[in-house]
Formats: structure tokens, C-alpha cells, sequence
């Protein structure tokens, strides 16, 4: 009995498919990426795509070490000549340094100190803000991105996501803010 056409069903080859794993897994051919249109064809696109993602996990953890150095060179810039040699946006307040900080700040509008007794800087120019925003959503974006790339359960993509946060860690993180408290690492925000 002949059914008819199916339109497109049965006997006819449909091309790669994209394999959707939700269990630990090293399959390499048909893995797609995020999108389907980073689809894994053979073994040398996927060896791009491991390094691709190292590349990833390293230019996120410079980003967040230029977004640090970034707010720590705008606050030495916007409070310059208000401290004498640390730079308030991470210096723990005395009481006596804290009535300073409140005096400048009622006259600038620029410092203040809160209620734990850190100095603060209430509000950026617009430029910086901008920058300070694009900074902040490019790496939110990008860690989330790396989150979807870790939610594969490849174990050869979470390898490369792990390693491209440990490299980018040593290369950009050899110095520690001390005053500053600990970094998220590699957060999905």
C-alpha cells in the first residue's frame, strides 16, 4: 500500500543533526556548539572549536582583570588630591578619615563614605558609566555563553572551558587586591 509523499519524512536523508546529550558524554562528530550552526563535522573542527573555547575562557578572564584595573584607575583619577597616598575607593575608613571623606564629599558630591565605613564614589560621568556598562555586559555574556558551552556535559568542552579560565587566571591574575576582598573567578555573574 502506498502511502503517497510524506513531505520529507522517511527514507530521505536529512543531513547532520545536532546531538543533544544531557548526560556526561565525549562525542565529538555531530556536536553542536550553542548554536546549530557551530555544528561538529569531523575531527579537525572540532580540535578549532576546543582551542576557540580556550580563547574564550582566556579573553574573559581579561576582561575581567581590564575591568578591574579600568575602575581602579577611574576612582585614583576621580579622587585625586583627596587622599594622601591610598586610593579611597578601597581604603577602610578611620572615624577621623571618615569625616574627611564626608566633608570632601558634601562639597564635591563626589565621595562619601558608607555605613560599614568604606569609602565610596557615588556616581561616574556619563562616558565612564557607558564604558563601565559595556564592560560589565560583554563579560556577563560572555560567562553565560561559557556556562551554555559547559551545559553540552562534553567532557573534552568542559576541559576546554576549565582551561581556558585557568590560563587566562595565571596570564591576568598575578596580582591580588588585598584591601579588596577575593574575585568571583569565573562566575556566571
Amino acid at each position: 500500500m502506498d502511502h503517497g509523499d510524506h513531505g520529507g519524512h522517511g527514507g530521505h536523508d536529512m543531513g547532520p543533526q545536532c546531538s543533544m546529550n544531557m548526560l556526561w558524554n565525549t562525542q565529538i562528530i555531530d556536536t553542536c556548539i550553542v548554536f546549530p550552526s557551530w555544528h561538529i563535522g569531523s575531527n579537525g573542527q572540532f580540535v578549532v572549536s576546543f582551542f576557540a573555547i580556550v580563547a574564550l575562557g582566556i579573553f574573559y578572564e581579561y576582561l575581567r582583570a581590564f575591568s578591574t584595573a579600568f575602575d581602579r584607575r577611574l576612582a585614583a583619577s576621580l579622587t585625586k588630591g583627596k587622599s594622601r597616598s591610598h586610593s579611597p575607593a578601597s581604603e577602610r575608613a578611620s572615624p577621623a578619615r571618615a569625616t574627611e571623606y564626608e566633608e570632601a564629599g558634601l562639597l564635591s558630591g563626589r565621595v562619601r563614605v558608607n555605613k560599614v565605613g568604606y569609602v565610596t564614589i557615588p556616581c561616574f560621568p556619563p562616558l565612564y558609566r557607558v564604558i563601565r556598562a559595556l564592560l560589565y555586559g560583554t563579560t556577563v555574556f560572555l560567562s553565560f555563553f561559557l556556562m551554555l558551552v559547559f551545559m553540552t556535559y562534553n567532557a573534552y568542552l568542559i576541559l576546554a572551558t576549565v582551561a581556558g579560565a585557568a590560563i587566562g587566571h595565571y596570564i591576568f591574575g598575578s596580582h591580588i587586591d588585598i584591601e579588596g576582598g577575593a574575585s568571583k573567578g569565573m562566575a556566571c555573574h
